[in-house]
């Protein structure tokens, strides 16, 4: 595989385990050095053992998205350890309570607003400054078809993807003369542990693992690629609206 990354650096949320693992790994393969977030350290160090096995390095960040001062730190902290940033992706989510919309609890509601909307806006504005620095800058953030097609009780989940999307897009706008590409993913349904707790008694064994998708997401971040302001789901694209 020719390493289109090599010399980049790369962050990836949620990378403790699922997609976020898979894409971590993936990004590895093409030669980038991962900056890897998650709450849990030893998924964080699982998915260390794979970037290495993929002939690359990674730089554990345990994280907990919800705490804010942490998220402002991660640009300056990069800058100087790196000097540099080139690929940001918000893969980590939270499934939330699927419940009726007037059952929705505050703490709920809180906590998926903060990894949802105010995760993304906070990770655009401590990243921006050295995404736009980078030779051939990317962003990809993971979004959910609930957020496009609502449906009974996955009303906070959607909403707050819904915002994250529009968020996201606008911000995709603002660079159109840049050659920062950003961009939307919609992995579909994959075999994680945010789905099966979503939907306990389904058959996973048609479903893709994390790495069938993993290619997919990645490709969205080498230099070569120039799709700006798309949403992509899973190995095709379509134009994003809001």
């Amino acid at each position: 595989m020719t390493k289109e990354l090599e010399g980049a650096v790369a962050l990836v949320t949620g990378a403790s385990r699922g997609i976020g693992a898979a894409v971590a790994a993936e990004l590895a393969r093409h030669g980038a050095h991962v900056v890897i977030t998650g709450r849990t350290q030893g998924g964080l160090e699982e998915t260390d053992d794979a970037i290495r096995a993929a002939g690359s390095s990674a730089t554990l960040l345990p994280l907990d998205l919800k705490e804010v001062d942490q998220i402002d730190a991660i640009g300056p902290t990069l800058f100087q350890r790196f000097g540099r940033l080139d690929i940001l992706v918000h893969n980590a989510g939270t499934l939330g309570k699927l419940t009726p919309v007037g059952h929705i609890q505050p703490k709920d509601w809180a906590e998926v607003v903060a990894v949802h909307m105010t995760a993304s806006w906070r990770l655009i504005r401590t990243c921006d400054p050295l995404l736009r620095q980078a030779p051939a800058g990317r962003a990809v953030f993971v979004t959910e078809s609930r957020a496009r097609e609502p449906r009974a009780y996955w009303g906070a989940m959607g909403a707050t993807k819904a915002g994250m999307e529009h968020l996201v897009l606008t911000w995709a706008q603002e660079l159109a003369n840049t050659p920062l590409r950003v961009n939307l993913f919609d992995p579909g349904p994959v075999a994680t542990r945010m789905r099966l707790n979503a939907f306990p008694g389904e058959d996973r064994s048609a479903l893709p693992l994390p790495e069938a998708v993993a290619p997919a997401l990645a490709a969205l971040c080498l230099p070569s690629e120039q799709r700006h302001a798309m949403l992509a789901v899973a190995d095709q694209a379509a134009p994003a609206t809001v």
